[in-house]
């Protein structure tokens, strides 16, 4: 990773990449996420059998629109970084996307944070 005065710079990931740092899985998300999408979605989320990463951060900040699957994809992947002993986070919501969350109370069960940064830090 490329470093600027000792400081390590991060790239913007594209849309649906993952990449692990300091044991915090960060998953970029981009676009609606819906039924058309959200087996790729729980795939990247949840790793062979079912087990969370420990600590996942998913960035929701090009996310455009979320579905009730994408919803379960986010509570299925919330139990199982319990499960595993982690948590799960999401980070830097769009309007739409925070409004969704807090119609369905998804912001009472996973942390929301409003920057990637944010969420690493706290």
């Amino acid at each position: 990773m490329p470093f600027d005065h000792g400081v390590p710079l991060r790239r913007p990931l594209p849309p649906g990449q993952a990449t692990a740092s300091e044991d915090i899985s960060v998953v970029t998300l981009g676009g609606d996420i819906d039924h058309n999408n959200t087996a790729h979605l729980s795939d990247v989320l949840l790793f062979p059998r079912g087990a969370a990463a420990a600590r996942t951060v998913i960035d929701l900040s090009a996310v455009t629109f979320i579905d009730s699957s994408g919803i379960s994809a986010f509570i299925t992947a919330h139990h199982a970084a319990r499960r595993s002993g982690g948590w799960l986070r999401l980070a830097g919501l769009t309007d739409c996307a925070l409004r969704i969350v807090r119609l369905v109370g998804l912001d009472d069960i996973i942390p929301c944070y409003p920057t990637l940064r944010h969420a690493l830090t706290s």
